[in-house]
């Protein structure tokens, strides 16, 4: 991320103007006809010196259903990347593999560098939370509406050891975030559409994890709720030292933000590159800018 937007953070929706609809399958057809030549040292040499979250070879999908297709992914420890694409390209699938919500018929997914790092493709979500550091923030409407706020946060800690745990991890989110203290006691029914988004990433943070694993996090967010949260984002990823891979389908807000940007294509990867180049690219903003 360029030293501008440390220093500012990142506002504006940022949604482009739109001439004209054109559909998923030609969308997909014209991303398709842009695919680059991209190896693993192209990756590398995105990261901030050494990878954090690696991916090599994957193939992996659902069933008997394979979505991605030899997939390779660098990301350097507290550097952000986005995913961005078609819909149907597999930008969910990457969360769901390094998280383990799907089937990988071949290929590894590792955390960490040198003498610490780990494969964790086989270890459950549950493994992964507890052992690997990794956390996942789904999509829109995850929290449960009929308990209060706090009872929600400490859902989050329901791996720790002891009850107790959750609730002091929980009490330090609380410190961190005043807007959701001053809800506590309120049924999470009851707040707003950016108050929800909050409490699901704070859930998340419950545990401590390095990796945050976020997917869609504008989704269904008026435009000030959306700076909110990629305000959170960024002090998440700046000040807390927390990786982050996120899908996002306001492209233009998500490559404002991340380091890094991938293209992903029918399962592949087509176009990679720092997020600030592919804003510039003309092709990209042809296809997911607006313009």
């Amino acid at each position: 991320m360029s030293e501008d937007k440390k220093a500012k953070g990142i506002t504006g929706y940022g949604s482009g103007a739109v001439d004209a609809v054109i559909s998923v399958e030609e969308v997909t057809r014209r991303a398709a006809e842009m695919v680059e030549d991209i190896s693993v040292a192209d990756l590398d040499a995105l990261t901030n010196g050494e990878s954090h979250v690696s991916i090599d070879n994957l193939n992996a999908g659902y069933g008997k259903m394979e979505i991605l297709h030899n997939f390779n992914l660098r990301v350097g420890k507290e550097q952000s990347l986005c995913l961005i694409g078609p819909n149907g390209a597999g930008k969910s699938t990457i969360l769901h593999s390094i998280f383990g919500f799907t089937n990988i018929f071949s290929g590894n997914i590792s955390i960490g560098s040198g003498a610490d790092k780990k494969d964790v493709t086989a270890l459950t979500p549950n493994q992964k939370l507890s052992e690997a550091g990794i956390a996942y923030i789904l999509q829109d409407k995850s929290i449960f509406p009929g308990m209060t706020v706090e009872e929600n946060l400490w859902m989050g800690g329901f791996l720790k050891d002891q009850p107790a745990e959750a609730k002091r991890a929980g009490e330090r989110v609380f410190d961190k975030y005043p807007r959701l203290a001053a809800r506590r006691k309120h049924l999470a029914k009851v707040l707003s559409g950016g108050e929800r988004r909050l409490l699901e990433i704070s859930r998340a943070l419950v545990m401590n994890p390095e990796l945050l694993l976020v997917d869609e996090p504008s989704i269904g967010l008026e435009p000030r709720f959306i700076d909110m949260v990629f305000e959170i984002l960024h002090d998440l990823q700046h000040n807390e030292g927390k990786t982050i891979v996120m899908v996002e389908q306001n492209a233009k807000k998500g490559l404002e933000f991340a380091d890094i940007g991938y293209v992903l294509v029918s399962g592949e990867l087509a176009i990679a590159g720092k997020g600030d180049d592919l804003l510039q690219n003309p092709k990209v903003g042809e296809l997911f800018l607006g313009g």
